[in-house]
């Protein structure tokens, strides 16, 4: 298993840009150009290169060779090597992503200031009452625990938001982590990792091989391995 997070220090500039945006597939490149926000299109990027030269560091597989499909429920798969999983997140200032040898979820979300009705509409009641227990500023990062290992899950289990949010429940007492659900995924593991103060990161796998830390790069380290990756392999 293998867990990398990128921290964006700084805006990613346009010739840099350009570079790995045309090392993309044409589809991938029309819609980075659609986005209207630069730090969106940046995350975005970021995450596509990631995922890629992780890829390529576990695979022999070319990048112009790498075909992402999605599933009936809009989860991504690769598909010449369907036995290899992954999953990108994003966040603030943050882009991660995990890959093993079975399903596996991540979520990376910014810790900020939250109306807590939101639980009752994504949260099930106990975990509304273990929540509701908390005093500031813990409850706000209980809050987002939840909310980072309930998306984790979800994006394990690939059935997206057709999984109902309220049919499983997390408990973490101290550092253990326990879910109770009726889906039919019950046996995984969850992880959680300190990437910054201002932010809660989450990993859902079916195994326990986490990694102690995940691998941190800088944005310039992430953009200039994946090019790297390429000019080797021409």
């Amino acid at each position: 298993m293998k867990i990398v997070a990128v921290k964006i220090d700084s805006e990613i500039e346009h010739s840099l840009y350009i570079d790995l945006l045309r090392n993309l597939p044409k589809e991938k490149q029309v819609r980075l150009n659609k986005f209207r926000n630069k730090m969106d299109a940046d995350r975005s990027l970021l995450g596509e290169i990631l995922i890629r030269t992780e890829i390529m560091n576990v695979t022999n597989v070319k990048n112009l060779e790498i075909v992402f499909q999605k599933n009936s429920y809009g989860k991504p798969i690769l598909l010449n090597k369907p036995q290899l999983h992954y999953n990108i997140t994003h966040s603030g200032n943050w882009v991660a992503c995990a890959i093993d040898c079975s399903t596996i979820g991540i979520d990376v979300e910014k810790i900020s200031p939250i109306d807590y009705t939101i639980a009752d509409r994504f949260f099930s009641k106990q975990e509304i009452m273990d929540l509701t227990k908390k005093e500031e500023p813990e409850k706000l990062k209980y809050f987002f625990d939840l909310w980072t290992l309930k998306e984790s899950y979800i994006k394990a289990d690939g059935r997206g938001l057709s999984i109902p949010l309220d049919s499983f429940s997390i408990r973490k007492t101290n550092n253990t982590i326990k879910m109770m659900t009726e889906n039919s995924l019950k046996e995984v593991f969850f992880k959680q990792y300190e990437i910054d103060d201002m932010y809660k990161c989450s990993v859902c796998a079916l195994n326990n091989q986490f990694p102690v830390e995940p691998r941190v790069l800088s944005l310039l380290d992430t953009c200039h391995n994946f090019l790297n990756h390429i000019d080797h392999n021409h």
